[in-house]
């Protein structure tokens, strides 16, 4: 208090003309705890309105509704429960909510980014349905986001295999536009020695999906390495080739496989 005393004859000092209620409030906001607490009995400071940024894909009606905050509480209280039950909704990475004055609660959000579908077996919404698609994050947790109501375009994955995930988390980080051509990644199941009449896994490989040609790549490839792929398929374009697939597996090579 002390200290804000000083500060404010300072201003004087130097010919500042400063009103009254402003050094007022200034002084209360500034002061460590009754300030707040004095403030939050005025209605002038009463929640108005909430602000949300970075919301993409949670909805604001859900986060407001987790805030459970209305028009009788004051933006002076302490807000970090309210953080906490926001931060608790699964689309939410982190949370910072402000004051702005007189009325307002600002929330700025980084969500958990979506960065693909699987396809969940069992029982659905609909009567005979056998499965449904997910929404899920890296780290493979379901995202409240319906794909059916929801305009998103994401890759198809069997399982919330964490490789698979991270791959694509990385792509979308550093190459969104090659993320956007993905239509889906599997491990690799390659026909098994003739006469066997099977298919033989390899757990270690994957087929990415591009629009025009499949990609064979080793589990842990990068997203810089997968983007390689790009200029091949760019100049192949360029010549009409028709390209049976791409092949990553061999170090600093791209081998084109043609029909």
């Amino acid at each position: 208090m002390s200290r804000m005393t000083t500060f404010l004859e300072r201003l004087r000092n130097i010919g500042w003309r400063i009103p009254v209620g402003v050094l007022a409030l200034v002084v209360l906001v500034s002061s460590p705890w009754w300030g707040p607490r004095l403030l939050s009995q005025f209605g002038y400071f009463h929640v108005r309105q909430v602000e949300i940024y970075g919301a993409v894909y949670a909805q604001p009606t859900r986060i407001i509704s987790r805030m459970r905050v209305d028009t009788t509480m004051s933006i002076w209280m302490n807000l970090a429960p309210v953080e906490r039950r926001v931060a608790r909704d699964p689309q939410v990475r982190s949370v910072a909510i402000e004051r702005k004055l007189p009325g307002t609660l600002v929330v700025r959000l980084v969500e958990n980014a979506p960065v693909a579908l699987v396809e969940s077996s069992g029982t659905t919404d609909k009567p005979g349905s056998g499965s449904a698609m997910r929404v899920v994050d890296a780290s493979g947790h379901v995202l409240p986001i319906d794909p059916s109501r929801a305009n998103i375009d994401l890759p198809v994955v069997e399982s919330a295999d964490p490789s698979v995930l991270e791959l694509l988390a990385d792509v979308k980080a550093r190459e969104p536009r090659l993320f956007a051509q993905i239509s889906s990644v599997r491990h690799a199941s390659r026909f098994g020695a003739a006469g066997s009449g099977g298919k033989a896994s390899a757990p270690d490989e994957l087929d990415v999906v591009l629009p025009s040609v499949m990609v064979r790549a080793l589990v842990g490839v990068s997203a810089e390495r997968l983007a390689d792929v790009i200029p091949v398929e760019a100049d192949l374009a360029r010549r009409h080739a028709r390209v049976a697939e791409l092949d990553l597996r061999f170090r600093d090579q791209v081998i084109a496989r043609l029909q």
